[in-house]
């Protein structure tokens, strides 16, 4: 950050002692003149008020707030069995696999991703944290397949083990964050969890009639609804449901849970599409309709967005949900920079022209079939493939869109790129867009392979990386070493310079970044230390280090440290 004037720290003094009311010079210094001018050109931004803050759910600061994240000596790359993090921090394990977390006797899920934090009465060291459970490894969960298949026992842990965990969390006197294995509030969302299906899928034969089914699985990451519920994606379940012997038209989806209320029906909405999913990110269009974005993780897959017919209503709580089961699913077609409606009507129009038109025809009837066949819908409507799409962001600075586009080898984009989207208007309802490359992986910028993204509240992405465990400190990824998580200012003129926050341990990848409204607490799960083990009796990391453990543990962490500037 640039040293500011005495005029200027003046004000900054001012804005500590009244954290609530940020004036403009303080904002405009500490955001840097280049998100100044980008927040007041394409925001209208003439007070910090709550109407921006609405724009995107997952970023619950606004503009309140002039917070402590960023300010740190970034570490070099290292390949220790260790969460490593900037001189001044530490990190709590707040949970581990296998970990009870209620009196009932549930247990942690494998494989930790997203996290998302609910405060509770407004509390910054008390809430819920929802943690997504992406898959299992075998050698330590479920055990191998004998023959090919697996036992009734060894599918329930698999299932099991999968899904979502809701901890209450908290920071007891001694600043350490914990779990409190006692509370009511603490449950497991599994692949053995009853939902209900909705929107134009449910009921259909491309659900083969199904209105209800059973679990969640390969959770990867997800969002915060504007209610104050949860989104979490199934991304990677094909492998799962076929061990499971269940229907996979029932995955692939988005799926909805309210983390105080174990009553309220869990919910998948086929609205939104069944494909890959890796997050979503909800906003408003500027006349007050739902906006949520989307990325297909998978090679040549596509950017989605999708767009309530309904207007959101504050006053209507959770009752909003219904706006998911109504509206309409584009795909971005970046060649063009336009936003293109999957409806059935277009669909069968585009296969009316395609060689193959009768077996189109044939596939699509109805909009539970183009929702069911996301993917193959936006390739016939000319959705544009790209590397890998996992996570999307709202800048809640300038309504911008940050993607995460992790790499794809095969067109020997070996580091992926983050791109940046630029709606017509800075309206998330928009029908037109552009898009830049705002930072792209490599030896030039330090990291490779981005995937998930946050935003702190001076406008600084910050994002983890995925390289996977067979290619950690090998060939072209040995200067990376690690998985680490990076800073990237979004302005001014260090925009796009990756600084390193954290480096995970052996084999793992560091996920689901998300900080406590004050932004003093950072969430961050550490998913599959020592991947690559083979012989249980020798694992490749012991992360993390507890007292007793005979194997490597995927955990949920709390990093603290931060400063007021």
């Amino acid at each position: 950050m640039e040293k500011l004037t005495q005029e200027e720290q003046v004000d900054l003094h001012e804005e500590k002692k009244q954290p609530g009311q940020m004036n403009r010079r303080t904002f405009l210094t500490y955001l840097g003149s280049g998100a100044a001018a980008l927040a007041a050109a394409s925001a209208g931004l003439g007070s910090l008020t709550d109407k921006v803050q609405a724009a995107t759910a997952d970023h619950l600061f606004g503009f309140k707030t002039n917070r402590v994240s960023g300010y740190f000596n970034p570490i070099d790359p290292t390949d220790r069995d260790e969460l490593v993090l900037p001189s001044g921090f530490k990190y709590d394990v707040i949970a581990a696999y296998g970990d009870v977390i209620n009196e009932a006797g549930d247990t942690f899920g494998y494989n930790n991703d997203f996290t998302v934090f609910f405060p509770i009465n407004g509390s910054n060291e008390e809430g819920l944290l929802w943690v997504n459970h992406e898959y299992t490894n075998p050698l330590w969960v479920e055990g191998e397949a004998v023959n090919g298949k697996l036992t009734n026992a060894q599918i329930e842990k698999l299932l099991y083990n999968q899904g979502g965990s809701i901890l209450k969390v908290y920071r007891d006197q001694n600043g350490v964050w914990k779990m409190d294995p006692t509370s009511v509030y603490g449950r497991r969302v599994t692949g053995l969890t009853p939902f209900t299906l909705t929107g134009p899928a449910a009921g259909t034969p491309s659900v083969n009639g199904a209105t209800s089914v059973q679990g969640t699985f390969a959770n990867c990451s997800g969002g915060m609804t504007l209610w104050n519920t949860l989104l979490s994606c199934e991304e990677n379940f094909e492998r799962t449901a076929s061990d499971a012997g269940l229907d996979d038209t029932h995955y692939g989806w988005v799926i909805e849970v309210d983390p105080f209320d174990a009553n309220w029906q869990v919910r998948k909405h086929t609205a939104l599409g069944r494909f890959n999913h890796e997050n979503t990110a909800m906003g408003l269009s500027k006349d007050g309709r739902v906006v949520v974005y989307m990325g297909d993780d998978k090679r040549d897959a596509c950017v989605y967005k999708f767009i309530s017919n309904g207007k959101y209503d504050p006053a209507a709580g959770r009752n909003n949900s219904r706006l998911l089961e109504d509206g309409t699913l584009y795909v971005a077609n970046m060649k063009k920079g336009a936003w293109v409606a999957m409806t059935i009507e277009a669909v069968r129009a585009a296969a009316e022209k395609a060689s193959n038109k009768d077996e189109l025809l044939a596939k699509f009837k109805t909009q539970g079939d183009v929702v069911v066949h996301a993917h193959d819908a936006a390739m016939l409507l000319g959705g544009t493939p790209t590397d890998r799409p996992e996570d999307v962001e709202i800048s809640p600075f300038d309504n911008t869109l940050f993607i995460a586009h992790t790499n794809n080898d095969s067109h020997g984009n070996i580091h992926g790129h983050i791109t940046r989207f630029f709606e017509e208007n800075s309206d998330l309802g928009a029908m037109n867009f552009d898009f830049e490359i705002f930072a792209a992986g490599g030896r030039q910028s330090g990291f490779s392979a981005p995937d998930n993204l946050t935003f702190d509240a001076s406008g600084n992405l910050w994002t983890v990386t995925d390289i996977s465990s067979s290619s950690l400190n090998s060939g072209v990824f040995k200067s990376f070493k690690n998985n680490g998580m990076f800073v990237i200012p979004t302005t001014g003129p260090s925009t796009g310079e990756a600084l390193q926050f954290a480096s995970g341990p052996v084999e793992s990848e560091l996920t689901g970044p998300w900080f406590t409204p004050d932004e003093r607490t950072l969430f961050l799960a550490v998913q599959h230390p020592g991947e690559n083990t083979e012989d249980p009796s020798n694992p490749t990391s012991m992360w993390p280090h507890r007292p007793g453990d005979n194997q490597p543990r995927p955990a949920v962490v709390a990093i603290t440290g931060f400063r007021l500037s």
